[in-house]
């Protein structure tokens, strides 16, 4: 959910609603996770609810407000390098009543929250006195935050608010979030890490949370064959991570996932991305000499260990490159041969994934939260703007994989993204043409359209696309969706930018813990209300009846969210397409079925160069 290279933006009329470093809306002012509590109806006064896990029995208890339980703050792991799996049992009641701290991070999303080493817990939220015989489906929550912030408790993934749509709709469901490691505690990099095996962290993190929803969800009510994995951005990321997972092996931990923007393979943190040696092993060389390891030749890592966690914590904190902390971004999952086997594209390629029905999808903007990172913050105005930007994306092995030069892969990439405001992002429909000697040309650049489907396709899209074509391969279904809407605060500049679909699914229609502006203005946008119950709707559908269908709605009319299928669409999928406006082809207004097939030349090309040319 964040600009993974850089936190600037070349957009000086978003400085009011880009919070802190994510570079999205939605970040906590002054909340902690104490408050999340009490903004869900819980008092101190609250009933005892009880359930009984493997390990033990939990106290949770009971929301007035939503008529639901909360077992919060449930342990699901031992804290060592590589977590391992609850060994203790118990015959008291343990409180499970507290949301538990942010793992480490750095970032906004971190602001104001407590966060602690001691983190690795995940939240149960489910409809009042749920019986262990109920059954029910179970929506479990990755978080994003770029794999470096972020954490379960974030006020904006409040699940009450879903589990109680469920509820209206008469099917019912659990939904569990969690916390992982993230940044250099979660995805520790380099050579050190290698050898001794503690690499991707975090998403072991994640699979052993998987583990214990399995073990021990009916407990609480819920099937543990039913559960569907949930994330956005680097939680759809991490979704991909465990469907690729020890190259595709399935433990039956999930039987469908949905993934908004970032699914499909490993989000791109560096050129080369899980070839990028070089690069990582700077980063890990540069937190050991910051801290008093740097003397350490024989065994930093072993070091870094021993350390206070105090002295690391300064260490990640300090700015990099005079932009932003080392502790962020600079700590992306690694090809290790073990929990990532393969590069994502050979999985894809050869069917080497867990083959559960997804939905999975991307907002049409995506590019303008990121385009600003590749190039360095600078505005794109001319060809050799945007050439050297493009070069900042391909990866060092790309000569020698594909046999051609630096400049030809830019030079093709170009052309496959000609300097067309028409088919650029955010749309005409946004806002009018840039032209040159304005206000507007001096703030974000004459070709900042193309720099925006580029960076957007590179980052989001064409891996989306990847992932519908190869569970069309291979027979499994998947239902794509595109989200167009320039919600509550968000400048038409902007467009319908990253993250800015959440609090629909979510169906958080009074805005908790978003920045300044709540994204629905529920007052003056009443579209905005119905479209959050329509995709609110179609997410509970497919955690029930792994199916989004039929609660997709223009007006009156129920439309049918098509499976993804190229070859009853000419060689292209659809998308369902999430809109107030609606297609402007046809003149109607609300959420459309559209043909998947924009920018194909540029993202075939980035599907069909993504090993050689990124890496990925």
């Amino acid at each position: 959910m964040v600009p993974l290279l850089s936190t600037t933006t070349t957009l000086a009329a978003a400085a009011l609603w880009l919070g802190g470093a994510s570079g999205v809306l939605g970040i906590p002012s002054s909340s902690s996770s104490s408050s999340h509590i009490n903004n869900i109806g819980v008092s101190s006064a609250a009933p005892v609810v009880v359930a009984t896990a493997k390990n033990g029995s939990y106290s949770g208890t009971y929301s007035r407000q939503w008529n639901q339980d909360y077992f919060l703050g449930l342990p699901y792991a031992q804290r060592f390098s590589v977590a391992q799996p609850l060994n203790t049992t118990w015959t008291d009641v343990r409180p499970a009543t507290q949301y538990p701290p942010f793992c480490p991070g750095y970032g906004g999303d971190n602001k104001n929250y407590t966060e602690s080493e001691d983190c690795l817990y995940l939240n149960v939220i489910r409809p009042h006195n749920t019986p262990p015989s109920a059954g029910l489906p179970v929506a479990v929550w990755i978080h994003g935050g770029g794999l470096f912030m972020g954490g379960s408790a974030d006020i904006r993934y409040n699940l009450s608010f879903i589990v109680d749509n469920s509820v209206q709709l008469n099917t019912p469901m659990i939904a569990v979030s969690l916390n992982y490691r993230v940044s250099a505690f979660g995805f520790p990099v380099g050579r050190e890490a290698m050898a001794q095996g503690v690499t991707n962290l975090g998403f072991r993190d994640q699979r052993l949370a998987l583990a214990w929803v399995n073990e021990n969800i009916q407990a609480f009510g819920g099937d543990p064959k039913k559960v569907t994995l949930w994330g956005e951005s680097s939680g759809a990321e991490s979704l991909s991570a465990q469907v690729l997972a020890y190259n595709g092996r399935d433990d039956g931990l999930f039987r469908g996932a949905m993934a908004e923007s970032g699914f499909g393979g490993v989000l791109e943190r560096y050129p080369g991305v899980l070839n990028a040696t070089e690069d990582m092993q700077t980063a890990y060389d540069t937190l050991v000499g910051r801290t008093s390891c740097a003397g350490n030749a024989s065994d930093t890592l072993g070091c870094l260990r021993g350390l206070p966690f105090s002295e690391i914590d300064a260490a990640l904190n300090e700015t990099d490159l005079g932009q932003q902390p080392l502790g962020q971004g600079r700590w992306p999952p690694v090809l290790d041969g073990d929990f990532i086997a393969d590069h994502p594209s050979n999985q894809l390629r050869d069917g080497r994934f867990v083959r559960v029905p997804v939905l999975i999808g991307t907002n049409t903007d995506e590019g303008t939260a990121f385009e600003s990172g590749f190039s360095n913050g600078s505005k794109v105005d001319t060809d050799a703007d945007i050439a050297a930007a493009i070069r900042n994306i391909i990866g060092p092995d790309a000569t020698k994989q594909t046999g051609k030069t630096v400049d030809e892969l830019v030079g093709e990439l170009m052309y496959t993204y000609p300097n067309i405001e028409a088919i650029g992002i955010p749309g005409l429909d946004k806002f009018g043409v840039i032209k040159g000697n304005t206000t507007l040309a001096d703030m974000v650049g004459l070709q900042y359209r193309r720099a925006g489907a580029v960076f957007g396709d590179f980052m989001m899209q064409y891996m989306r696309r990847r992932a519908n074509l190869a569970w069309s391969q291979y027979g499994v279904p998947s239902w794509s969706y595109r989200f167009d809407v320039v919600v509550n605060g968000v400048p038409a500049i902007v467009g319908a930018t990253h993250f800015q679909e959440v609090a629909f699914v979510f169906y958080n229609l009074g805005g908790d813990g978003y920045f300044q502006a709540n994204p629905f203005d529920v007052e003056n946008n009443k579209e905005f209300a119905a479209l959050a119950k329509t995709m609110s709707d179609a997410w509970v559908s497919f955690v029930t009846n792994q199916d989004p269908n039929p609660r997709i709605s223009r007006g009156n009319k129920s439309l049918q969210w098509p499976k993804y299928d190229p070859a009853s669409g000419g060689g292209v999928g659809s998308n369902m397409v999430f809109s107030v406006n609606g297609d402007q082809v046809c003149g109607q207004k609300g959420s459309y079925v559209e043909a998947d097939s924009w920018r194909a030349e540029g993202i075939n090309w980035m599907i069909e160069n993504a090993l050689s040319v990124f890496g990925n």
